[in-house]
């Protein structure tokens, strides 16, 4: 275990974490979506705003897929994802999967699947597809992040979808109600994010869809696909 510097004001908690995920075996960090109760998933958010202070830290990434040119195909990476807790009406989103994948010419589009089985026959239907756009603040609080998820309509014109993925087709509400996902970067794989709703009419407030997401990427499909 690393200790933390007695110099508190050389201590940033974003770089001791990143070291402290970046020791995980690849194959074991998925176990932090078992251990992490959702007020550490929420506390993640914030600690994951001080890599901001530190500018060798802000210009890592958590994905190898958006860091890197893609010369070749489609190339897609698969991550296991769990909120500190959702309403409702969505309430498989406590629990879900997300495929990112990119192209040669550096765009970037992902897709949730949802966990269950009565969901995921859902998913075949009704896809739930974003855009992947370099942003550097949330709307709607100023504060830092990395990249945000646009879920838009859905109806997106993806030049060539992984195989297997269906065609994209327009968004059930609320995902067709100007969703974003706001997304900073936690470790090597491993994301957070905080879900907003910003609405589609211009008086409308913006509000937070559920709680914080912690996104770990799953390594094991990669090798399957390979």
């Amino acid at each position: 275990m690393g200790l933390i510097p007695l110099d508190s004001s050389s201590y940033n908690p974003a770089a001791y974490l990143w070291k402290k995920i970046e020791d995980i075996p690849e194959e074991r960090r998925h176990r932090l979506l078992r251990l992490l109760n959702p007020r550490l998933v929420s506390m993640a958010w914030q600690i994951a705003g001080t890599r901001y202070e530190d500018p060798k830290l802000v210009r890592k990434s958590a994905s190898t897929l958006l860091s890197s040119s893609n010369n070749g195909d489609v190339v897609v990476e698969y991550y296991n994802c769990r909120t500190s807790g959702g309403p409702m009406p969505i309430s498989w989103i406590n629990s879900f999967r997300k495929a990112v994948f990119s192209f040669k010419d550096g765009e970037a589009y992902g897709r949730i699947i949802s966990g269950s089985l009565l969901a995921a026959f859902a998913d075949s239907f009704s896809p739930l597809y974003f855009a992947v756009r370099q942003l550097k603040e949330v709307m709607s609080t100023e504060q830092p992040c990395d990249l945000a998820y646009e879920f838009g309509d859905g109806l997106y014109d993806i030049k060539e979808l992984p195989l297997g993925f269906p065609k994209p087709v327009k968004h059930p509400y609320p995902f067709n109600d100007q969703i974003v996902v706001y997304v900073r970067y936690l470790g090597p794989g491993v994301s957070v994010g905080q879900a907003w709703q910003e609405g589609t009419k211009l008086e409308q407030v913006p509000r937070k869809l559920c709680g914080e997401i912690l996104m770990v990427k799953d390594y094991t499909s990669l090798r399957e696909d390979k």
